[in-house]
C-alpha cells in the first residue's frame, strides 16, 4: 500500500540478503530516541499528519526488532543486555504514552496492523542512521483474491439449504443494468489513485462532502413511521436510480432507516447487513419498524436459528467467516456494511470476506445496492478511503472503475493540471458520498431524543444473567404455588392481586437479603455484562461524532467501562461520588476543555445533577436509572442552555432480559410524568413503582409458561 499522501510504489525486487554486524545497540536506541521524541512534539503540537503516523509505525516495528535480537544476543555481557533493555523499555512508555492521545496511532500498535511501504521506507532510514546493514525484507504473502476459497469454518444452516434446494438453479440477473466499461484517452497511463486519495487531502474550508440529492421521498415510509427530510433524501436518491452510497452523517441522524428504506426503493431484497455485534438486534429491531413487510433474521454462531428465507439478513463481522460460502450463493440484491470503518485494513480477514462477498454480488446483480455506514470514514489517513470505495466498486487494487473512470475523464484534466484535484474529488463525491452533521439538520431532529439500542449478552455473562433470572422467578413461583395450597379451591387463571403480595414480599426481602438472586442484584449483574459492549459503541460514537458522556450506576461497571477504553486507546475522566471536590472538577475541567479527552465516565448518581457537560451531544446510558426523572437528569448534563446541537441519549438494553422490562416500565411512568406536570395528553399505563412492577411481570410470565407447558 502507498505511503500516505504518494503514489502508490511498484514493486521492488527483494535484494540480497545482508547480514547484519554486531554491535552494541548503543547507536540504534539514539536514533528510536530521536525519532519518538519527534513524533511525540508533533503530537503534542496537535499535528498528526500521515508523515507523524509513518514515522510512529516505523519506530514501533524497529524497537520490537531491536528488543527481540538484544535478549537473543549471547555475545554481550548480562548487565550490558539489561541496560540496552531498560534504554528500550523507555522509548517503548513514550511510544505507549503518544499512542494514548491519538487513536490512530493505538490503532498501529496491534500486531495484525497492516504496514504500509511508506513506513518500511522509514524504518530503513532509521536503521542506516544507525549503522546498522538493512536485512532483505521478507516476501509479504500474496493477498487473497477476493473470491477465494471459502473458511474451512465454513457452515451451511439447515434452512439456507432448504431455500437453495427450493430454487438450484439461482443465475446471475442479466435483466439488471451492467456496470459501466471504462474509456479512458486522457487518463490512459496515469496512476489515479494516488491524486484520488491527495483529492481529499487537499480540499479547502467550505468544500462540498456531500452528492446532491433530489427532493425527499417518503413513499417507502410504513403507515405510522415518519421519515426526517434528510433521511428522504437517499431514499429518494436510491428510487432515481442510485446504487452506491458512503453514508457517512454523524451518528443519531437515521443511518438504519435511510438504508432499509433505500433498499425497498431500489429493490433490493434479499438483502445483506453487516453489522458489529453490539448493533444486530437494533437491526432488527428497526427493520421490523421500518420495513415491516420484509422478514429479517439474525445470525448468531453457526446460524441455526437462521431463517434460510428471510429478505433481511443480518451477520457481525466476527462470525462472517463461516457463512461466506453460502452468502456468496444465496442471491443478494443488496449489501450494507454498517461501521464500514471495520474494514478500513485491507489484510485483516473480515475486510477480505466483505469484499469477496460485495464483488459476488456484483457480478451477479452488475448494479446492485451497496451501502457503506459510517460516521467515521477516516481513522488514521486518507488510505482508510480505499476498502470502502473497492467494497463500493468504485476502485480496484490497480486504479478507478468503469463510472468512477469516465467521470474522470470527463472532467478534460490530468493529475498535472491544478484544477484536476477539486474535480477529482467532486467526482467520486457524486458516486454517493453523503455526509451531514447534526447542525446541519437541526430542524429535522428534535432537541433531546432517547435511541433504544438493544444488545444480545452472549457468552458466559448471558448465560449467568439468563440463570439468574430463572433462579429469581422459580423462587417466586414457588412462593405463589405455596400461597395457593392454603385456599380451599384453586382457580386455573393467575390471581394478579396475589402475584402483586409476592412480588411486595420478594422486594422487601431483597432490601434486606445479602445473599442470593434478587432484582438489584440481577440489574448489577446485567451492567456488568453490558459493560464492555456499552463502552465499545461509546468509543465508536467519540470517534465519529466528538466527546460523550457515558453513565453507569455500579462503581464494577465503570471500572470495566473504563479498562475497556484503556484498552482501545480511548482518553476519559471519571467522575465519581468518592471524589474530593477538587479531584472533580479536575476531571470536569479535563473532559470539557482538552480536546484529547473524548469520554467522561459518570457515576448516574454522583455525576447526574449540578454539572455542564454540554460540550457533548451524544450520551450513552450503559445502565438504566430506576426512574425516569433520574435518566432526565442525566441526559441534561448535556441538553442544557450553552447546547449548540439536538442531544441524543443511547440507552443499551439486555435484550429479552429485566433489561427490557425495566426499560418499557420507566417509559411508561414518563408517560404520568409527561401528563402530570408538562400537561400531556399521553395516557400513561400505570403509576407504580418500577422495582415492583418488574417484579409482577417476571412472575406473570413464568406462570402462564409453565401453565402452557402443562
Amino acid at each position: 500500500m502507498a505511503g500516505p499522501g504518494r503514489r502508490p510504489t511498484r514493486a521492488r525486487r527483494p535484494a540480497p540478503r545482508v547480514q547484519a554486524p554486531v554491535r552494541d545497540g548503543g547507536d540504534v536506541a539514539s536514533v528510536l530516541a530521536r525519532a519518538v521524541r519527534e513524533v511525540e512534539s508533533a503530537v503534542e503540537r496537535g499535528r498528526v499528519v500521515p508523515a507523524v503516523r509513518t514515522k510512529f509505525q516505523a519506530v514501533a516495528l524497529l524497537l520490537r526488532e531491536e528488543r527481540a535480537r538484544t535478549r537473543a544476543d549471547a555475545t554481550r555481557s548480562e548487565s550490558r543486555r539489561a541496560e540496552q533493555l531498560k534504554r528500550l523499555d523507555g522509548i517503548a512508555a513514550i511510544l505507549a504514552r503518544v499512542a494514548v492521545r491519538d487513536a490512530g496511532l493505538m490503532a498501529l500498535l496491534a500486531d495484525d496492523a497492516a504496514v504500509s511501504d511508506a513506513a518500511r521506507s522509514v524504518r530503513r532510514d532509521l536503521m542506516r542512521a544507525a549503522g546498522i546493514a538493512s536485512p532483505a525484507e521478507e516476501e509479504a504473502p500474496p493477498p487473497q483474491p477476493t473470491g477465494g476459497p471459502v473458511s474451512e469454518r465454513g457452515v451451511v444452516p439447515q434452512s439456507v439449504t432448504a431455500r437453495q434446494l427450493s430454487n438450484p438453479f439461482l443465475a446471475p440477473d442479466y435483466s439488471a443494468p451492467r456496470p459501466v466499461k471504462a474509456r479512458p484517452r486522457r487518463l490512459a497511463g496515469w496512476d489515479l489513485l494516488g491524486p484520488l486519495l491527495s483529492s481529499f487531502e487537499r480540499a479547502g474550508a467550505g468544500a462540498p462532502a456531500c452528492m446532491a440529492l433530489p427532493v425527499p421521498d417518503d413513499r417507502y415510509t410504513p403507515p405510522g413511521q415518519q421519515l426526517m427530510p434528510h433521511q428522504g433524501g437517499v431514499v429518494g436518491a436510491a428510487a432515481a436510480g442510485h446504487r452506491t452510497f458512503l453514508l457517512a452523517d454523524e451518528p443519531g441522524l437515521g443511518k438504519t432507516a435511510q438504508s432499509l428504506l433505500a433498499a425497498e426503493a431500489a429493490d433490493a431484497y434479499p438483502l445483506l447487513v453487516v453489522v458489529p455485534n453490539v448493533v444486530k438486534t437494533n437491526w432488527a429491531r428497526e427493520a421490523a419498524r421500518w420495513v415491516p413487510q420484509r422478514a429479517a433474521t439474525v445470525v448468531q454462531g453457526d446460524g441455526d436459528t437462521v431463517d434460510g428465507f428471510a429478505d433481511i439478513v443480518i451477520v457481525n463481522y466476527d462470525v462472517l467467516d463461516r457463512h461466506r460460502g453460502w452468502m456468496s450463493d444465496l442471491g443478494f440484491r443488496g449489501m450494507v456494511i454498517d461501521e464500514a470503518h471495520f474494514i478500513k485494513n485491507k489484510a485483516s480477514q473480515r475486510s477480505q470476506h466483505v469484499l469477496a462477498l460485495s464483488e459476488r454480488i456484483r457480478a451477479r446483480m452488475g448494479r446492485p445496492l451497496l451501502m457503506a455506514l459510517t460516521g467515521t470514514p477516516l481513522i488514521n489517513d486518507i488510505e482508510d478511503f480505499r476498502a470502502i470505495w473497492q467494497f463500493l466498486g468504485w476502485i480496484d487494487d490497480k486504479g478507478p472503475l468503469g463510472e468512477l473512470t469516465n467521470a474522470l475523464e470527463a472532467t478534460g484534466l490530468t493529475p498535472a493540471d491544478p484544477g484536476f484535484y477539486p474535480a477529482a474529488r467532486q467526482s467520486v463525491i457524486d458516486l454517493g458520498i453523503v455526509r451531514r452533521r447534526k447542525v446541519d439538520v437541526a430542524a429535522d431532529i428534535p432537541a433531546r431524543r432517547i435511541a433504544d439500542l438493544p444488545v444480545e449478552l452472549d457468552g458466559p455473562a448471558g448465560r449467568s444473567v439468563r440463570a439468574a433470572e430463572r433462579a429469581l422467578a422459580e423462587r417466586m413461583v414457588r412462593q405463589y404455588r405455596k400461597a395457593l395450597e392454603a385456599r380451599p379451591t384453586v382457580d386455573e387463571a393467575v390471581d394478579l392481586e396475589l402475584v402483586r403480595r409476592v412480588a411486595r414480599s420478594e422486594l422487601k426481602r431483597a432490601a434486606t437479603a445479602k445473599t442470593g438472586e434478587n432484582v438489584f442484584t440481577m440489574m448489577r449483574r446485567i451492567g456488568r455484562g453490558k459493560a464492555d459492549l456499552a463502552a465499545d459503541y461509546a468509543a465508536q460514537l467519540a470517534r465519529s461524532a466528538g466527546k460523550v458522556v457515558f453513565f453507569a450506576k455500579h462503581i464494577e461497571v465503570m471500572d470495566a467501562a473504563e479498562e475497556s477504553f484503556t484498552r482501545q486507546g480511548v482518553r476519559f475522566s471519571s467522575i465519581r461520588g468518592d471524589q474530593t471536590p477538587t479531584a472533580r472538577q479536575q476531571n470536569i475541567d479535563a473532559f470539557v476543555n482538552d480536546p484529547g479527552v473524548s469520554v467522561a465516565v459518570c457515576s448516574l448518581t454522583a455525576a447526574g445533577v449540578g454539572i455542564n457537560l454540554q460540550v457533548a451531544s451524544n450520551v450513552v446510558l450503559s445502565e438504566l436509572s430506576w426512574t425516569d426523572a433520574e435518566q432526565t437528569q442525566a441526559i441534561d448534563r448535556s441538553h442544557r442552555i450553552g447546547q449548540t446541537e439536538p442531544v441524543t441519549a443511547w440507552r443499551i438494553i439486555a435484550a429479552q432480559t429485566l433489561d427490557a422490562r425495566i426499560a418499557e416500565l420507566i417509559d411508561s411512568k414518563a408517560g404520568l410524568a409527561a401528563r402530570a406536570l408538562d400537561g400531556s395528553d399521553e395516557e400513561p399505563s400505570w403509576g407504580g413503582d418500577v422495582q415492583l412492577e418488574a417484579l409482577v411481570s417476571l412472575l406473570t410470565d413464568a406462570l402462564r409458561t409453565a401453565s402452557e407447558e402443562r
